[in-house]
């Protein structure tokens, strides 16, 4: 399920047409994704052309990769293409597949005129098979499923071909339905009802996708394409662009609310404290969404079953106008009109939160206390900087009052979390970086050219002299991964948490492409390219590129063994490295340091019964995710789950880090152990005679 928080993003938009950044994983960041209301797909039309051919020539000039557009990347956008519409291979029939196959050496050639008549042909016969499987989902539903029999279901699609009949495809439908009939019963929903639920949920599903419009199929299409190239260089529509805009500087205008799509509804998920829904009262979290309205009287609009972008477009507007919402509160069954009047909202899980908290005793059996900095994205108002705004939103501003506020408290260590950290402007990853070291490099960047140039902070103030801790994980990012890797570089800090960071080292430019096409002031909004240009490295001279930032010590985490680091991703780039570059090493990481804190570290692992049962959950993770089917014996399937249901852990270790708590941190086992962790290292700064250098 997607979640979107309701806003506006029209009114005062900036518009730009180079901007340089490091858009990583979308962990952390709430997706803002919306589209046009009134869906039709009637394409392609001019605007098609013109932005196909933009997008094809800019790809080529200005990718890092230098690659042509070619009958190899072809290939690639075609099979992207069908992945994103089929991932599991269950509504195409290996015949539409071929006939689609014709074409696959061709794309490269149709896309170099403009033409993307193929990208229609092939959806019109996705929604055609949608239908059709709907039909053979109801047909399905009626029989009688036998859960005592002893048969399999193929859980990886690499291991399946297409249907090659209607046969195939029923029987792998049959199979898909009696596990979700399982999956319901695992959670002691009655058969009756979980029949109709299934029901509804594919019946909404066609509905949705039949919703699709031009701009979404053109973005799908071409980003099919970029993709070929690599996993960032996507085509954004105009809405896309306007929720990204929204994003980096935090801030809409809205109701404040963030969504959910459930089996055709729209559900409240989370009421943002101090948006107009939370000062208003009435709206609830699990409250059903069924219509909007626009002003005092303006029609009322079904949504059930429509797009959750769509949906969040009809409740964004101007703040100070009213939207009224047609709601079934949780529990309920009669519809309720709420009238809201939108207001500024600000993102405020994605900016910069702090908390003191204390970490036991020092050696000399005083308190020992400690800073932690939760710092979910790298974020910049680029429209309010590049206007020269004084109090444009910015990472590094919000973090140097948060060192401040630390300093002040005499706090005995600082932990930057960056656990849910998907990256964002690399300006700010260089800015952050500086408020810990004197000056120097923070990251190389090379272009397609070859040539390597250093970004260098040259604010020589430091925010924060003290021990520094920095956690990671496998969704830390891009910028995220600038930030790391500095400090490590510079033996600046000690860096915690999974084995390594997700791995991406690439930066992507964003071309507006209506200003790209027309060069001239208010061109029409044609969306915009984020291309990949520049590769990063380190100081050291080390890429972060598909490998990421290995921890100094890692904490047994089953993030670490999740399927979504780079190198995971079709057409990732490769690591590789360029000269280190002069820069100082402080000295507060060495080795014999770390592995003295590594030693005690690993002395409490083995004692933790927690940590220990996280090594077990891996272990058997491990051991799911390796099979390539699934049993359908009753049984035998609600006892592997009593003891791990992998994609349900996947699912919770992804929805822990994309929707943080009202905490700034989680107390649990994994929080001691990183805090015992910074205490052993404080302590050992001062034994190694570096107190004079953490002094505040």
């Amino acid at each position: 399920m997607r979640r979107y928080p309701v806003g506006y993003g029209n009114q005062g938009r900036a518009r730009f047409a180079v901007v340089l950044l490091l858009a990583g994983v979308s962990v952390g960041m709430i997706a803002l994704v919306a589209s046009r209301c009134e869906a039709e797909l009637t394409g392609p039309g001019p605007g098609d052309r013109r932005v196909t051919l933009s997008v094809s020539t800019l790809l080529q000039r200005l990718h890092l990769a230098r690659r042509p557009l070619d009958d190899e990347m072809s290939a690639r956008c075609l099979d992207n293409f069908l992945k994103k519409m089929d991932p599991m291979k269950i509504h195409f029939r290996q015949s539409d597949v071929d006939e689609f196959n014709s074409h696959r050496t061709k794309i490269d050639d149709e896309v170099r005129r403009g033409d993307v008549r193929l990208a229609y042909q092939i959806f019109r016969r996705f929604l055609a098979r949608v239908e059709e499987r709907n039909r053979m989902v109801d047909q399905i539903l009626e029989m009688e499923h036998d859960f005592d029999v002893d048969e399999e279901m193929v859980s990886d699609p690499d291991e399946l071909a297409y249907p090659a009949n209607r046969q195939e495809a029923f029987e792998r439908w049959r199979k898909r339905i009696k596990y979700e009939l399982l999956l319901q019963k695992a959670d002691e929903v009655e058969l009756a009802e979980a029949k109709e639920k299934l029901k509804r949920r594919y019946r909404s599903y066609a509905k949705r996708m039949a919703q699709t419009d031009n701009d979404e199929l053109l973005e799908m299409y071409l980003t099919s394409m970029t993709n070929g190239y690599d996993p960032h260089t996507t085509y954004m529509s105009a809405s896309t662009l306007e929720n990204f805009e929204i994003l980096m500087r935090l801030e809409l205008d809205g109701i404040g609310a963030s969504l959910q799509f459930e089996d055709g509804y729209t559900l409240v998920h989370k009421i943002v404290p101090g948006g107009a829904a939370d000062k208003d009262g009435r709206l609830k979290v699990k409250d059903r969404i069924i219509s909007v309205g626009q002003g005092p009287e303006g029609e009322m609009v079904d949504v059930v079953d429509m797009k959750l972008g769509d949906v969040v477009k009809l409740i964004r507007g101007k703040r100070g106008s009213i939207v009224r919402l047609g709601v079934v509160p949780a529990g309920g069954k009669k519809t309720q009109i709420y009238d809201i009047t939108r207001a500024r909202i600000e993102l405020k899980d994605s900016e910069a939160r702090s908390e003191i908290v204390s970490g036991g005793q020092k050696e000399d059996g005083t308190p020992f206390t400690v800073g932690w900095i939760d710092l979910p994205s790298f974020y910049m108002d680029m429209a309010g900087a590049r206007l020269g705004r004084p109090d444009f939103k910015s990472t590094t501003r919000d973090v140097r009052r948060i060192l401040k506020n630390f300093r002040e408290k005499q706090v005995d260590a600082v932990v930057v979390d960056l656990r849910r950290n998907g990256g964002g402007s690399l300006t700010e990853a260089v800015n952050l970086t500086g408020l810990f070291i004197e000056s120097g490099p923070i990251v190389q960047v090379k272009g397609f050219d070859g040539s390597v140039e250093p970004y260098e902070d040259t604010d020589a103030g430091i925010a924060w002299t003290g021990p520094l801790v920095v956690v990671t994980s496998k969704f830390s990012a891009s910028a995220s991964e600038i930030f790391a890797g500095a400090i490590q570089d510079y033996q600046r800090g000690l860096i915690v948490g999974d084995h390594a960071t997700h791995g991406k080292g690439t930066v992507q430019q964003l071309l507006d492409l209506g200003h790209q096409i027309f060069r001239i002031p208010n061109a029409p909004k044609l969306g915009a390219l984020k291309i990949t240009i520049q590769q990063f490295y380190r100081p050291s001279g080390d890429s972060t590129q598909n490998r990421g930032v290995l921890t100094d010590i890692e904490l047994p985490s089953l993030t670490t063994h999740l399927d979504v680091g780079e190198s995971d991703l079709d057409y990732a780039l490769e690591f590789n490295r360029v000269p280190a570059v002069s820069h100082k090493q402080y000295g507060y990481v060495n080795e014999n340091v770390l592995q003295r804190v590594k030693a005690l570290s690993t002395q409490r692992l083995a004692k933790s019964e927690d940590f220990i049962k996280v090594r077990d959950n891996i272990r058997r993770y491990k051991e799911q995710k390796d099979r390539k089917k699934i049993e359908l014996n009753e049984e035998e399937f609600l006892s592997e789950r009593a003891e791990l249901n992998a994609d349900e852990e996947e699912e919770k270790k992804i929805e822990e880090l994309n929707e943080p708590s009202d905490e700034v941190v989680k107390k649990n086992f994994y929080f001691d152990e990183t805090i015992a962790i910074t205490r052993d290292y404080a302590n050992l700064l001062r034994q190694k005679h570096l107190a004079g250098r953490v002094a505040q």
